[in-house]
């Protein structure tokens, strides 16, 4: 009985000390895990951070192809044969030398102190590899077996390096060969005398030098010398690199088997429900889980050459933009008609009575101060219905951006596109759409059927976050319930929008109400009830990509040196002139001067495109919006992108009188199928390259923890 008792006394306290010593080792591990993540945050460069927006590109490098051969494997190489050439370099000095020496008798040659030795002519450059495998041979007797395996080793770098100098020098031969005819007065010398001269040349430089190094030595130096030298023959190197895709190999891309066919939109359109639905849209941005690799397909009947400006303002092509339930709203409206292959648009017809003329002069009555194409610039058109809107505006020097909602079933802001007016498809709920802060000088919504009382004014407070400090928000609808009146007018006093003008139109029909965003926070400060409150200062107002509305008020703009402060310059000045808050005025300036010079002398002139059939343009890398105010006298409009990754320079854009609009290139643009003529991408594919680089290297730390974490 004893000794079972100890047994299990013994076997007891086994286990725990096992027990024991498994999560002693389990807490050294964590801990070492976590000592590893915090060593690498404080040590490794901020560039690596991909969830904070960047100040500046200056950490990243131009991409190095990876064929291209390392500064580090080549100094190996030809330290090397370097030692291999001082082995032997005493005997083989004194033959080279009275070679030299025979040389020179019959030669005077002309020589530069301090300078390279030249290249050899187009025929004897075929003869360096000969003169080097030929000196090799003549020592073949004193080679030790150590100079076998350094040969071993050196042998892929030097080659790798003599094939990709072999271009650089072919390229400079020519003229070298004739700087060597000019100086010695034998153009047509045989290739032993250029072999000759090749040696007499390394034989005075080692004179001068005191030291006794082959032919060999100053290939391998000269390769050095261009490996070092690899930032200024960059471009060189560039241009001798074969094309990305073979233009003789066959590409098969299946066609995109969507329920939105040829108008698909992969962050927008719904495909795994399950039934039939009334709608086919998200309520919210929504990209797939795996990446869409497949083609949009052509409309049914195909797609035609698109009318080009300024015709399509009046008529464009109606199997461009074939929609199941377009045939049913056409036959029910009159600003827009089926002739023929066309649709066709009346001039000055509007889903408004009395026109859409009419509309605009009665807005400049209401409120004088609003004057089109001059203070106001930039406007938001909240839901896309005729475009007569934006027509109208776009005769007045004014640049309206159309908001195409989720919930619009007929594609209307398609038609717009196709049209040539500015136009983007977003969901409009729960997220902040993807502009910054404070930069639309007026928001207009007619009849734009949206509840902007609802969810507790959201909405309403995030187009008081991107509208212009003194700013116009202009709505009109023709009906509207008294309980939406009293809604709307408790909601637009709680945020202090000081309502300009309410009054009802006897031509149009519709109630116009034009309200103004306060210009300081003054007005803020005197209300009663604090509902909506203001947002925190940490809270950063111009954070729009995946980001949620917030339920509060930010504070306006007080201080000159901040943005919103002071109203821009009217149009056309506004496009050349900087306010004093914007940062680094002269990489601005300096970069519309190199976007004008780029565009006057390239892009119009030799790059062989038909400007007459260009309207629609896209920058999908833009900086200050330099390429969009290069083309501000062409007949385009220029939709600027800023990457979320990028610097935010999007709100400088804004303030010149330019559009844009924030997106990340990792997911799919929220636009319909063919909506521009021309895409412009500066360094973007570059940038997504190192981008995705950085994400690698952080998701293998991750994984690094997480191996030590669960072991």
């Amino acid at each position: 009985m004893a000794i079972a008792k100890f047994g299990r006394l013994a076997k007891r306290s086994y286990k725990s000390y096992k027990s024991f010593g498994f999560g002693v080792k389990l807490t050294a591990v964590v801990i070492l895990g976590l000592c590893f993540v915090f060593v690498w945050s404080v040590f490794s460069p901020n560039s690596f951070s991909v969830t904070d927006r960047r100040d500046t590109f200056d950490d990243i490098a131009e991409p190095v192809s990876g064929h291209r051969p390392t500064t580090t494997t080549a100094h190996s190489g030809v330290e090397l044969r370097k030692k291999e050439i001082r082995d032997n370099g005493e005997e083989g000095g004194k033959e080279e030398k009275k070679k030299i020496q025979s040389s020179e008798a019959g030669k005077d040659k002309k020589r530069i102190n301090a300078s390279p030795p030249l290249k050899p002519s187009s025929k004897d450059q075929k003869k360096v590899p000969k003169v080097k495998k030929h000196g090799n041979d003549n020592n073949n007797n004193k080679v030790k077996p150590k100079k076998e395996v350094d040969e071993e080793k050196a042998q892929g770098a030097t080659e790798r390096s003599e094939d990709e100098n072999l271009e650089d020098e072919k390229q400079e031969q020519d003229v070298n060969g004739n700087e060597e005819e000019t100086e010695n007065g034998e153009g047509n010398d045989s290739n032993e005398e250029g072999q000759v001269e090749g040696e007499a040349e390394n034989g005075e430089g080692t004179e001068e030098g005191g030291s006794d190094l082959s032919d060999t030595l100053d290939v391998d130096e000269e390769n050095v010398e261009k490996l070092e030298d690899d930032s200024a023959n960059s471009k060189k190197k560039k241009k001798n690199l074969g094309p990305l895709f073979d233009p003789n190999a066959q590409y098969a891309w299946k066609l995109c088997s969507t329920r939105s066919k040829h108008n698909y939109i992969p962050c927008i359109d719904i495909e795994g429900g399950i039934g039939r639905l009334q709608g086919y849209r998200h309520h919210e941005r929504s990209c797939p889980k795996t990446s869409v690799m497949c083609l949009v397909p052509l409309p049914h009947d195909g797609y035609g050459t698109p009318v080009t400006w300024p015709e399509s303002k009046l008529k464009i092509m109606y199997k461009n933009v074939a929609h199941p339930k377009l045939a049913a709203f056409i036959k029910s409206q009159d600003w827009v008609m089926e002739d023929g292959d066309y649709l066709t648009f009346p001039q000055n017809q509007s889903i408004l009575k009395g026109g859409i003329q009419h509309y605009l002069e009665s807005v400049e009555e209401m409120v004088p101060d609003i004057e089109w194409g001059k203070n106001i610039r930039v406007v938001l058109n909240i839901g896309c219905t005729d475009s007569s809107f934006v027509a109208s505006l776009l005769e007045k020097n004014v640049l309206v951006l159309t908001l195409g909602l989720k919930n619009d079933l007929v594609d209307l802001a398609q038609l717009a596109l196709e049209r040539g007016f500015p136009a983007v498809v977003s969901p409009f709920a729960l997220r902040r759409i993807p502009f910054p802060s404070g930069v639309f000088d007026a928001i207009h919504c007619g009849e734009c059927s949206i509840s902007w009382h609802a969810n507790g004014g959201k909405l309403l407070l995030e187009i008081n976050r991107i509208l212009r400090p003194g700013g116009y928000f202009i709505l009109s609808s023709k009906h509207n319930s008294i309980e939406m009146e009293e809604a709307m007018s408790k909601l637009t006093a709680s945020i202090c929008w000081n309502i300009l003008a309410d009054k009802s139109d006897e031509v149009s029909d519709v109630g116009v109400k034009i309200f103004q965003k306060p210009e300081s926070n003054d007005i803020y400060v005197l209300r009663r009830k604090k509902i909506p409150p203001l947002c925190k200062e940490n809270e950063n107002p111009d954070a729009a990509w995946y980001v949620s509305i917030k339920t509060c008020l930010h504070a306006i703009p007080s201080s000159i040196e901040e943005r919103g402060t002071e109203w821009p310059e009217e149009w056309p000045k506004r496009l050349e002139s900087f306010p004093d808050w914007i940062n680094n005025k002269e990489k601005l300036i300096a970069e519309n001067e190199h976007w004008k010079s780029i565009v006057n002398n390239s892009y119009l002139n030799g790059m062989g495109i038909n400007w007459t059939t260009v309207r629609n343009v896209m920058d999908m890398k833009t900086i200050y919006g330099g390429f969009a105010a290069a083309l501000s006298q062409q007949n385009v409009w220029v939709m600027n992108v800023v990457p979320v990754h990028a610097p935010d320079t999007l709100p400088t854009i804004y303030e010149r009188g330019l559009i844009g609009i924030y997106h990340d290139w990792c997911e799919s643009f929220g636009t319909y199928p063919r909506s521009y003529d021309l895409l412009h991408a500066d360094h973007l594919f570059s940038r997504l390259k190192n981008r995705l680089t950085q994400l690698f290297l952080s998701f293998a730390i991750l994984l690094y923890y997480c191996f030590f974490a669960f072991l």
